[in-house]
C-alpha cells in the first residue's frame, strides 16, 4: 500500500504557510530536560492525525564533501543496528520507543529500516556553503546524477549528512540537524529527509554533547567526573552526529509532514519526541547531567549496542505509554 505521507495536497497546504524545517537546537540539553528524564505534568505531545512512518523505510544516504570512510562505516553500522539484533541494550531496542507511534488506523512506525543506497557527492555540487532549503536540491541531484540514487516517493527517507568542511545556515549557531519534506517544484516529489552535519572541527561543544564541553554552559558536562566523556567509536564529530541522526530520524518517522505528533499549537515550531528529551541519555539526566551511561574497557561512555560490536551514545525520546523520556538503558 502506497504510503500516504507522500500526498501533494497535504504538501501544498504546508508549503504556502512555511519553508521553515524542524530542527534539532544545541541549547535545549540545558535549558530544557531540567525536571530529569522529562515530566508528564508538563508535557502536552498530541497527535494532529496525520501520517507516520508506517511502511518499511528504504533509507538513502547523500554523503556531501569529503568523507573519512572510517566515519561513513560508524554511520552506516549505526543506521544498520536500528532494525537488526544485537546484545541489549541495542540500538533496536531503542527504535522500539519510536515505533510506540501510531497513526490515525492504529499503525505503528515501522521497525524495518533498510540502507538502499548512496551517493557521494565529493564535487560539492552546490558549493561550501548552503543554505537549509539547498538540501532539496542536493536531493535533485542526487536522484537525476548519472549513476546516482533512486527516486522513491512510496517508501524512501534521504539522510543528507555534510562534511567537515561544509558550512551550512545556522548550523552551530541554531541548530545540528534538521528535518522536513521535499517540494515537488525542487525535487519533482514529495519525500521526508534529514539533515545533519559534522560537527568535530566547526562546533562539537555544541553539537557533540556530552563528548564536548558545551561553551555556552559554563562548565563540562556532569558524568561524575572532572573529565569529559570519550567517544565509544574515537570520534567526538562522528559520535555526537550518531545522537542527532537518531533525533532526526525519531522525529521524521513520527512526524514527517508535520502535523503528526507533537506538543504545542504552532507546527511550524513544533516540540517533537526527540526534543522533548534533548541532553537526556540514561536514568537521571537532565539539566546538563547526561545521566546513568555504561562505560567501555577505555572509560568511553555508551548506552546502546550495535552490529559489528560498535557501541552508541544516544540520547532518550519521549515514550507515550510511560509519558517520559526513556531508553533501553534505563535502570528501571
Amino acid at each position: 500500500m502506497d504510503n500516504p505521507y507522500f500526498c501533494l495536497l497535504l504538501l501544498l497546504a504546508f508549503s504556502c504557510f512555511s519553508t521553515r524545517v524542524l530542527s534539532w537546537r544545541h541549547d535545549q540539553q540545558y535549558n530544557e530536560g531540567k525536571n530529569y528524564e522529562g515530566s508528564s505534568d508538563l508535557i502536552n505531545l498530541e497527535y494532529h492525525m496525520g501520517p507516520v512512518l508506517a511502511s518499511p523505510i528504504k533509507l538513502y544516504i547523500i554523503w556531501y564533501g569529503h568523507w573519512n570512510p572510517n566515519h561513513q562505516a560508524i554511520i552506516r553500522d549505526f543506521l544498520v543496528s536500528l532494525s537488526t539484533s544485537s546484545s541489549f541494550p541495542s540500538a533496536a531496542d531503542w527504535w522500539r520507543t519510536v515505533r510506540l507511534y501510531t497513526d490515525q488506523t492504529g499503525a505503528n512506525i515501522t521497525g524495518n529500516i533498510v540502507l538502499s543506497g548512496e551517493y557521494n557527492d565529493y564535487i560539492y555540487s552546490h558549493g561550501t556553503t548552503l543554505s537549509r532549503l539547498a538540501m532539496q536540491s542536493i536531493i535533485r541531484t542526487a536522484v537525476t546524477a548519472y549513476g546516482g540514487i533512486p527516486l522513491n516517493p512510496y517508501s524512501g527517507l534521504y539522510l543528507v549528512l555534510t562534511s567537515s568542511d561544509v558550512r551550512v545556515e545556522d548550523f552551530c549557531r541554531a541548530v545540528c540537524g534538521f528535518h522536513y519534506f521535499t517540494f515537488p517544484a525542487i525535487v519533482g516529489v514529495t519525500v521526508p529527509y534529514a539533515w545533519v552535519g559534522y560537527s568535530g572541527t566547526q562546533c562539537p561543544g555544541m553539537c557533540a554533547y556530552p563528548f564536548a564541553w558545551p561553551n555556552y554552559s559554563g562548565r563540562p558536562p556532569s558524568n561524575g567526573a572532572n573529565n569529559i566523556m570519550g567517544a565509544p567509536n574515537g570520534d567526538v564529530g562522528v559520535d555526537g552526529m550518531i545522537s542527532v541522526i537518531a533525533h532526526e530520524l525519531a522525529e521524521v518517522s513520527s512526524n514527517p509532514l508535520v502535523n503528526a505528533w507533537y506538543a504545542g499549537d504552532d507546527p511550524t515550531a513544533p516540540t517533537e519526541i526527540a526534543d522533548l528529551c534533548v541532553g537526556v541519555y540514561g536514568s537521571g539526566g537532565g539539566g546538563g547531567y547526561a545521566g546513568k551511561v555504561y562505560r567501555d574497557n577505555w572509560g568511553n561512555g555508551y548506552n546502546l549496542n550495535g552490529v559489528r560490536g560498535r557501541k552508541f551514545l544516544v540520547q532518550w525520546v519521549w515514550n507515550p505509554v510511560r509519558k517520559r523520556c526513556f531508553g533501553p538503558n534505563a535502570m528501571d
